[in-house]
């Protein structure tokens, strides 16, 4: 640990010392105008609001130091052709001379909404509803990452991780993954991942933006009781096209932003894989990861598996019609798949298994702004989900189909009034009808069961919000009723999100929030869909599958200056209605069928310090997260996803076409159940001690990641990415699994995370 230490400390030295020679090197150098606001925001602690398809072709040199904040920004009106408009002591608004603005969207109020702009890296924003904004069309770099992964780059906040590095895993203080609220452009995704979770399956060029939810949620959302992560395309109409095109050593993509005139444009973003045509050391990184300790790589008593093959492929859509001054049109479309197939073989006989994982949705939006004061929105939406596995067995002579279905569809009515410039209303009205169908069908001998479950859900909801003059302090209160049919349940929802700041520098936020959701994912065998992915979604029912209940409060203190952030946040959260198929036993309690609750304890707290090219941060996450099952000997336990320590120290050196970031999190080890020594089997079974009493070791892993920006010709531009997931190659523990063997015997299978993983793309625009 030392020594590694010490390779990441020289790794830094070794980024400073670079970047200090640059620097001495370019003062003189003229300068994007992004990099110049930036440079001023770290210096004034201001935040400057702007479109930047309209300012990214602006080049100045930048203004002296020594210059003022009004000198600045004189300097800046003098030699860009724009207008700065000081709105508040935080925020200063770009617009064109003739008094156009080229913000992307105009709304002071909505713009006041930033509390801490660059909370952690360049795009990050702290919002003053509690919840956090990243913006990926200014986002600045995060280790290890050359894309803008949007479910890797929510783990850069305390608080969200993954205990196996997969981002159909991501854990929100504590809660399963399939507790977390994920909405495309509004739409209900079942799927989260490519490589069966490895990487995200939404397409960061066509998303715009996300928000992140810890807590404090607006009352127009439901589900997710953990957490909320939406993302969003881009709601202007771009008069001119665009697009670009790339390759990494994962798959190819592309984009195009397609105006079709001054009402109406299309966006779309394709990508798939690469490895039909060769197969880099990523993906065999990947490929081993996501097939270790499966059927896939499992080849034992006389079998052999060969010719295994693996595709994804994601295409994603958005058309904006403007109707007229008042009406907008709105539809997204996005269609995902992943599929993974192989021979199972003997010396006679081969048989092929494969499992497939698909998703398809598409939403109409049309928003109605009827004047000054209402504004109307109508939102539909259909998603549906597929897993599906087909597992041969050579020596039984036998085929085995699974299959798992989510069929979704929503309507929501959404109404804003606003009483004057402090206060609104938002009131509306959401049903929600879900399908979940579970299919086990076996040839030999024919057995074939088929459940097919509905739940519909009808909602009413209203929320009062409040900006002070000096918009210093605001406040959202609401309530959510929510009336289950098939359950014959109503469960109301309180929501609430206060914020104020004073001494100019600080602020203090107070949120809480009740939530449920109706649908869960439970594992009921391990080798199911050929343990690749073998959770499947049910809808709760009451008897085996309860409703799952959540309460949430948190107390925060930010302060902000001079570049210098500091935050922590302390919570208090509480699940009911989860079952132990969900949590992933895989001690004495696996095939165990009960349900119980967990609490969550914790910290989350940030430093950051940002430098005129140099940002660097350290956060750290305290957690206690123990479960409570009334019905087991073990009644309170460890929680599976608890880890009680977490801690992220991040830099990233920013100049005028090139970024580099390095980074390492460290994590305490997850608990783990051993069996008792000396005594490890029992009747033909494994002798486990008290479940989740010990602890596996230490995580480390250290990262970096490489951007630059050219150009290529007098139009085209590029980017040149290089990364390093895991520089070290530290041989971390994620999990073991403790099997007895046919001579009597233990066999232990550890399961490790991604070892040495490089990385590199190139990204053509134009």
């Amino acid at each position: 640990m030392r020594r590694t230490t010490s390779r990441y400390l020289f790794l830094i030295c070794s980024v400073l010392l670079v970047s200090s020679i640059i620097t001495a090197q370019e003062n003189n150098k003229s300068s994007p105008i992004t990099a110049v606001f930036a440079a001023i925001e770290e210096r004034f602690g201001y935040q400057f609001n702007y479109a930047k398809d309209a300012v990214e072709s602006v080049e100045i040199i930048p203004p002296p130091n020594q210059f003022t904040f009004q000198e600045t920004l004189n300097y800046l009106k003098k030699n860009t052709g724009f207008s700065y408009i000081v709105v508040n002591p935080h925020f200063v608004l770009v617009t064109k001379t003739n008094g156009d603005s080229v913000l992307k969207n105009t709304n002071l109020q909505q713009l006041q909404e930033v509390v801490v702009p660059g909370y952690i890296v360049k795009g990050i924003h702290k919002l003053n509803n509690g919840s956090f904004k990243i913006d990926f069309s200014n986002f600045g770099m995060l280790p290890g990452l050359i894309d803008a992964d949007v479910l890797q780059s929510v783990q850069a906040f305390p608080g969200i991780y993954s205990v196996n590095e997969n981002v159909s895993n991501i854990n929100i203080r504590g809660g399963s993954h399939d507790q977390n609220l994920i909405l495309w452009d509004g739409i209900k995704m079942y799927q989260s991942g490519h490589f069966f979770g490895l990487i995200s399956m939404y397409n960061p060029q066509i998303t715009e933006q996300v928000i992140l939810r810890k807590n404090g949620s607006d009352v127009s959302f439901t589900d997710g009781v953990s957490g909320t992560i939406s993302m969003e395309t881009q709601k202007n109409i771009n008069a001119h096209f665009k697009g670009n095109v790339a390759v990494n050593f994962i798959d190819a993509n592309g984009f195009a932003d397609v105006p079709i005139n001054d009402k109406s444009s299309i966006q779309l973003a394709v990508r798939k894989s690469i490895s039909d045509l060769v197969e880099t050391p990523a993906y065999h990184r990947f490929f081993r990861k996501i097939s270790e300790d499966t059927e896939v790589a499992n080849s034992n008593n006389g079998l052999r598996n060969s010719n295994e093959q693996f595709d994804f492929y994601d295409a994603s859509f958005r058309w904006i019609y403007k109707i007229t001054d008042n009406d907008e049109l709105r539809i997204n479309f996005i269609n995902v798949a992943n599929e993974l197939v192989f021979d199972e073989n003997t010396e006679s006989e081969s048989r092929r298994s494969s499992i497939a994982q698909n998703s398809i949705a598409g939403a109409v939006h049309y928003n109605r702004t009827w004047n000054d004061r209402l504004n109307t929105q109508i939102e539909i939406y259909e998603t549906d989900y597929k897993l599906k596995a087909i597992n041969a067995n050579v020596l039984e002579n036998q085929r085995y189909l699974q299959e798992n279905v989510v069929s979704e569809t929503s309507f929501k009515l959404k109404a804003n009034f606003s009483f004057n410039k402090k206060m609104s209303l938002l009131g509306g009205y959401h049903a929600v009808e879900t399908q979940v169908t579970n299919l086990d069908d076996v040839d030999d001998p024919i057995y074939r069961f088929l459940v097919s479950e509905v739940v519909r859900t009808h909602a009413f909801f209203s929320q009062f919000n409040y900006a002070s003059p000096n918009h210093l302090t605001h406040l959202s209160a609401g309530l959510r009723l929510n009336h289950i049919d098939k359950l014959n349940q109503q469960i109301l929802e309180p929501r609430l999100s206060f914020t104020h700041r004073f001494l100019n520098h600080f602020n203090v936020e107070v949120l809480g929030e009740m939530k449920h959701q109706n649908t869960t994912q439970v594992i009921s065998f391990q080798n199911d869909f050929l343990g690749v992915e073998k959770r499947r979604w049910r809808l709760a029912n009451n008897q085996d599958i309860p409703i799952i209940r959540s309460k949430q409060v948190s107390l925060g203190v930010s302060y902000s200056k001079k570049g210098w952030l500091i935050s922590a946040e302390a919570y208090h959260k509480k699940v009911n209605g989860i079952t132990t198929q969900s949590q992933g036993f895989q001690n004495q309690y696996e095939f165990v069928k009960t349900h119980g609750d967990y609490e969550a304890n914790g910290l989350d707290f940030i430093l950051r310090k940002r430098f005129r090219r140099l940002n660097t941060w350290v956060s750290y996450a305290l957690m206690n997260n123990n479960y409570r099952f009334s019905d087991l000997p073990d009644s309170t336990l460890p929680s599976n996803f608890s880890l009680n320590h977490a801690l992220t120290l991040g830099t990233t050196y920013t100049m005028q076409n090139f970024k580099i970031s390095a980074g390492f999190n460290w994590f305490s080890g997850k608990p783990t159940t051993y069996p008792v020594l000396g005594n490890e089997v029992v009747d033909g079974r494994v002798n486990f001690e008290s479940s989740n009493s010990s602890y596996l070791s230490d995580y480390f892993k250290a990262d970096v990641s490489m951007l630059y920006h050219f150009k290529l010709g007098n139009k085209a531009k590029a980017d040149f990415g290089a990364s390093i997931w895991n520089v070290f190659n530290t041989a971390n523990e994620i999990n073991q699994i403790f099997r007895v063997n046919p001579e009597g015997g233990i066999n232990k299978t550890s399961q490790t995370s991604l070892g040495f993983t490089p990385n590199a793309v190139l990204r053509v625009y134009f």
